[in-house]
């Protein structure tokens, strides 16, 4: 039995509101024997037999959506793929320094150059980025709150499709893909 790491998009935000057993029931309706979840943000470790990649990400949307109607994406990665995530990580001293700062946007596609440069452009402090696949490799320095990044890379309506979770869950997820 293989594990996937499932990560949806903004739930457990504003109205978009899913309860544990929610998600929990769509593993179980998508045929994976296993589940758990870590943190209110919809979090899933999956085992079972199952095809991954974008055929899992459309059941698991699918399964949302039928279950209480609600539409949201999933992007799901494999434990190489997870691993090689943290292998990667261009801001490992941060990481280690600061982890809540360190952030990886999981994407549902890889970024278009185009949009890397628009990212680039709207950085005006001392944040730092680096594109790797289907990631976003983020380090916030000084503090998120007081980013103008995320604020302005939304006001360019070019925001790709995907989430993000700081260093520590990724981590924590990874663990629990272990076990």
């Amino acid at each position: 039995m293989s594990p996937y790491l499932a990560l949806p998009r903004s739930i457990n935000t504003g109205k978009r509101k899913v309860l544990k057993e929610d998600l929990l029931g769509i593993a179980q309706d998508t045929g994976f024997t296993s589940a758990k979840t870590y943190l209110a943000s919809g979090n899933l470790v999956l085992w079972g037999d199952h095809e991954g990649g974008e055929v899992l990400e459309r059941a698991l949307e699918d399964a949302l959506e039928a279950r209480i109607g609600l539409r949201t994406e999933f992007m799901v990665r494999s434990p190489a793929r997870i691993r090689a995530i943290i292998d990667g990580n261009p801001f490992k001293a941060e990481a280690a320094d600061h982890p809540s700062h360190v952030i990886v946007n999981f994407l549902k596609s890889p970024l278009p150059v185009e949009d890397e440069a628009i990212l680039r452009a709207a950085i005006t402090g001392p944040e730092r980025f680096v594109v790797a696949d289907r990631e976003l490799y983020l380090d916030f320095p000084i503090s998120m709150a007081d980013s103008v990044l995320d604020r302005d890379w939304k006001k360019t309506k070019r925001s790709p499709v995907g989430t993000t979770r700081n260093w520590n869950t990724v981590m924590a997820l990874a663990g629990m893909m272990d076990a």
